[in-house]
């Protein structure tokens, strides 16, 4: 059995949910601070891709980098270079899938507290726990992402292959043996973050009655 479907689905995860922290943390912060208006506008662009269909936000993403998208033919004149195809294709449409995840849930850790606190103490201390659910959420989220990965990367065994797109190959060859293997591996990593999720979610009931 080739592993590197869950090594590729892990390490395009991993590296997503990294950015998505980071990146989430840093709009949140400011965004949370912004007139209602202004922020309401905002709030709806950057979770945008939360309601779209996954295959939607994959061709406006084949539409930028694409080879005649805009960010695509720079790329090729510059370093006569192709992003799609590839898997840090992948790892550009999961950050796009992921980040409202983590970006509401940060805003929100943000708002949930005495507005006279400083907003940073609230990232390192009070919010960690809303902060950490927002990065176990993008991290399961980015590893069975299908629609937007299959499309900016479709899929080349030891090259783009995912679990997802994995699976999906695999019933079109019919071979559903494997297929179910690759189901049940997902289905479990899938089980994992719910039940530490719900740990989670108990330890911060419980530290709060204390």
């Amino acid at each position: 059995m080739d592993w590197f479907p869950l090594y590729n689905s892990i390490r395009i995860a991993a590296i997503a949910t990294v950015i998505t922290f980071f990146f989430g943390i840093f709009l949140a912060y400011y965004i949370a601070k912004l007139p209602r208006m202004l922020k309401g506008v905002l709030d709806c662009i950057l979770t945008l891709p939360l309601v779209l269909p996954p295959t939607v936000i994959g061709f406006f993403i084949l539409k930028s980098i694409g080879k005649n998208g805009s960010v695509g033919k720079m790329l090729m004149q510059l370093f006569n270079t192709k992003i799609t195809m590839t898997w840090y294709a992948s790892v550009i449409a999961v950050i796009i899938v992921t980040f409202p995840l983590m970006y509401r849930t940060v805003r929100s850790s943000f708002e949930a507290f005495d507005k006279n606190l400083i907003y940073a103490g609230k990232t390192l201390g009070l919010s960690n726990t809303f902060i950490f659910a927002g990065i176990v959420l993008s991290f399961a989220r980015g590893l069975g992402e299908y629609g937007a990965t299959s499309m900016v990367s479709g899929y080349t065994p030891g090259r783009t292959a995912t679990i997802s797109t994995t699976v999906y190959q695999l019933w079109r060859e019919g071979n559903d043996a494997l297929a179910y293997k690759w189901v049940f591996i997902n289905v479990v990593i899938s089980f994992v973050v719910l039940v530490s999720l719900n740990l989670l979610e108990k330890k911060a009931k419980n530290g709060g009655h204390k």
